[in-house]
């Protein structure tokens, strides 16, 4: 499959521009949207529950991708920087915490 031809449509100088504008205005009618959609669901309990457990969902939809990709020492990073997260909730020094780890599993071979 080959992209179609556009010929003469050339954006020339103004298709930075034209993209950068684009963007802006998409990512602000992604930001907006959720606050309109918002005003027309009631906050039932469940829709409450819903609500409390997005983060987390979202961080396991960005992590869990990552660890299949990067392998076991990723996965056991990670569990370090979640236990010393848990312990001492300090975000830094469970980033430290995790990047020490996938260092030293790197540097001993997995």
């Amino acid at each position: 499959m080959t992209l179609p031809d556009l010929g003469s449509a050339n954006p020339g100088a103004w298709g930075a521009v034209i993209a950068i504008l684009a963007m802006a205005v998409a990512t602000y009618l992604c930001r907006i949207a959720g606050v309109v959609l918002m005003g027309f669901i009631p906050l039932t309990p469940h829709v409450r529950r819903g609500l409390a457990a997005l983060p987390g969902s979202i961080i396991a939809a960005t992590v869990l991708p990552l660890i299949e990709r990067l392998g076991l020492a990723a996965g056991i990073a990670l569990l370090a920087a979640m236990g010393s997260m848990i312990l001492r909730r300090n975000e830094l020094l469970a980033l430290v915490v995790g990047m020490s780890v996938i260092a030293a599993l790197r540097a001993l071979g997995f």
